[in-house]
């Protein structure tokens, strides 16, 4: 968990009243006490009302609340479009998380906000080709990314040729209708972009380590690459 994530969950836990040793609080957020100390100690530096000690417990003053969300006219379309456009063309997992982000933040919306964001006229609609392999796909691929793991693809070209590439993948595409995931490709060598669509099994093979002129980084310093 991010330590941003860490501390709101604190607030959230000792809210309205609530006592909490730093025992429980630890043990909620799979930390150590010490964190629980570390963090509390920096709420409070911070003007959160939060009062007690280590030892006998936290409690929070009645009162205090987080601020809440405040989005522009503008915001409220974009949040909800870009919700909108990955539940019909992101992954199983991204879809999902980004219809439950929005209800979250619909949750905190003023009643005026919230309106607005019933009324976005925007929307998406899924293709015959987001099926749902290639949403699992989308999933795999994202975590694998996140994780810097080589997967090993079947993959087919734009004639059909079949081969195997293991790379090590960097990031996804999307083009509208089509995903693609940039990688370095140990095959070529070089950097290789790969239709999700054309994908046929992938295996994951191992961890790997960034490597100077292969990375995201250098992707982006060198241009557009090369598809296969």
């Amino acid at each position: 968990m991010r330590r941003a994530d860490r501390l709101f969950q604190i607030v959230q836990y000792l809210r309205g009243g609530r006592l909490m040793t730093a025992a429980q609080l630890a043990e909620r957020l799979e930390v150590t006490k010490r964190t629980v100390y570390r963090d509390v100690a920096d709420l409070i530096g911070s003007g959160v009302p939060i009062e007690g000690e280590a030892g006998v417990g936290y409690v929070m003053r009645a009162g205090y609340d987080l601020p809440p969300l405040m989005f522009n006219s503008d915001e409220i379309v974009a949040l909800v479009a870009g919700a909108r456009m990955i539940r019909a063309w992101g992954g199983a997992q991204m879809a999902l998380a980004a219809e439950e982000a929005l209800a979250k933040i619909e949750a905190v919306l003023p009643d005026d906000a919230r309106a607005r964001a019933g009324e976005v006229p925007i929307h998406a609609f899924q293709s015959d080709g987001m099926t749902e392999d290639v949403r699992h796909m989308i999933d795999q691929i994202e975590d694998a990314v996140d994780r810097s793991v080589r997967l090993d693809l079947e993959y087919a070209d734009k004639d059909g040729k079949p081969s195997s590439r293991v790379i090590r993948p960097l990031g996804l595409w999307f083009w509208g209708q089509t995903w693609t995931v940039v990688g370095w490709c140990e095959l070529r060598n070089d950097f290789r972009m790969f239709r999700l669509d054309r994908i046929g099994e992938i295996v994951e093979i191992g961890p790997f380590t960034h490597q100077k002129g292969q990375t995201l980084r250098d992707f982006y310093a060198l241009g557009f690459p090369k598809a296969d």
